[in-house]
């Protein structure tokens, strides 16, 4: 193989750091010790256990549950629950190092473990002491994984207006109606959904937990996706499911607000996630132009070439600052969060996807092959455009935000 021939594993030892990071790209800028520690393990449990193997899970579709077991080992399972029930009790911000770095390995692995620790969160946040005992433990270690249930086929941005529908029979919910593009959806073993237990609107929407083998619980076809492989997505179906009263988060009309405070940490989750793909993808365009030469000279000699370069770093930075601003403002219960969180989310995973699309295109005829480890982050993180909200509500909150009173 050629020597600049970036597949997976070559891809693997760059993250290692074979390739010092330039100073300005150094993703550990401005942490204390503590938060440059868990870095430090997340990149090389990234850099060991997920690039050789990223290119197969996305081939061969693979979910890898022992993986992200061993990643659970290292507290990644339960990051920002309480400790009490298992969780790594860490913050935000700490949070979002964590995935970021993680990403650098597996962007789809990632974002699907972001998915999980909201989930866990919710349950630790909402649930009384009864239920996050029965949940937590076993979802912090990962020996059982969570799914986020909210979009509709018919509701996906207007989630206010979902259908599903849970009549309260005695001590129990007969919950009937459908859920589109569950991540984990079919493998995994709990299930955190939104239904109308009450009128119409976001005030009529309680959130239940349920367990895969409740009698009246199914699931559709594995969806075939352009990237986000080594997750499954399925529709998951209620047909008279019946759910103990006690599976209940919260009170009843308390769903819906349950569902966005959950949705402010996920926006940046998967943008954290969206930022690891493009800081590799950065460092793998970098490696490719210094050692591709055409017209006698290598890449890196081209000064178009150089000027897009620093755009793509400084455009992550920015990227990531952005994200850190906003963790920190819902760490500290700000009243200004969501609509950084939303800014934040609009911001990095546009701005990445162009990143990871440019080294892509920096890589010629060579980006675009499936031995190369930048076309995956390009179909990986496309998707975090458009999922925990889609970049256009992002807009509609940040100017609702802007033009209220």
């Amino acid at each position: 193989a050629m020597a600049w021939r970036a597949a997976p594993r070559a891809a693997a030892r760059l993250l290692l750091g074979r390739r010092g990071i330039a100073s300005c790209l150094d993703p550990s800028t401005g942490l204390t010790e503590d938060q440059k520690e868990f870095q430090k393990v997340a990149l090389d449990f990234a850099a060991k256990e997920m690039a050789p193997y990223m290119a197969e899970w996305d081939e061969k579709e693979i979910f890898p549950v022992e993986t992200m077991r061993k990643a659970a080992q290292l507290g990644f399972g339960g990051i920002y629950v309480k400790p009490d029930v298992g969780g790594s009790g860490l913050s935000r911000l700490d949070t979002s190092i964590i995935f970021e770095a993680l990403s650098t390995g597996c962007a789809s692995t990632t974002a699907y473990m972001s998915i999980h620790n909201m989930c866990v969160w919710m349950i630790d946040t909402f649930g009384n002491e009864e239920q996050r005992r029965r949940f937590c433990p076993s979802l912090c270690s990962m020996e059982k994984f969570a799914s986020y249930c909210l979009t509709e086929p018919g509701s996906g941005s207007d989630a206010a207006s979902l259908l599903t529908s849970a009549q309260r029979k005695g001590d129990t919910y007969v919950l009937n109606g459908s859920k589109a593009f569950i991540s984990g959806g079919g493998d995994t073993d709990v299930y955190v959904v939104m239904c109308r237990t009450g009128g119409p609107g976001p005030k009529g929407i309680s959130c239940l937990v349920l367990e895969k083998g409740m009698p009246g619980l199914s699931f559709g076809k594995k969806e075939k996706k352009v990237g986000w492989n080594s997750q499954p997505t399925r529709a998951v179906i209620f047909e008279d499911c019946i759910v103990p009263v006690g599976n209940r988060l919260g009170a009843e009309g308390q769903g819906f607000s349950i569902a966005m405070q959950g949705l402010n940490g996920g926006r940046i989750n998967i943008a954290s996630c969206s930022l690891g793909a493009a800081h590799a993808s950065v460092l793998l365009a970098q490696e490719h132009l210094t050692v591709r030469k055409q017209f006698g000279e290598p890449l890196a000699n081209n000064q178009y070439l150089q000027f897009r370069l620093a755009e793509m770093a400084t455009r992550l930075v920015a990227a990531r600052l952005m994200v850190r601003n906003a963790a920190r403002a819902l760490q500290d219960g700000r009243e200004d969060a969501a609509v950084l969180c939303s800014m934040a989310k609009l911001f990095a995973t546009d701005e990445c996807f162009g990143i990871c699309n440019q080294a892509l295109q920096m890589h010629g005829g060579y980006g675009y092959l499936k031995d190369y480890a930048v076309q995956q982050f390009v179909r990986d993180i496309r998707v975090h455009q458009i999922l925990e909200g889609t970049n256009e509500v992002m807009r509609m909150i940040v100017a609702r935000n802007l033009l209220q009173g």
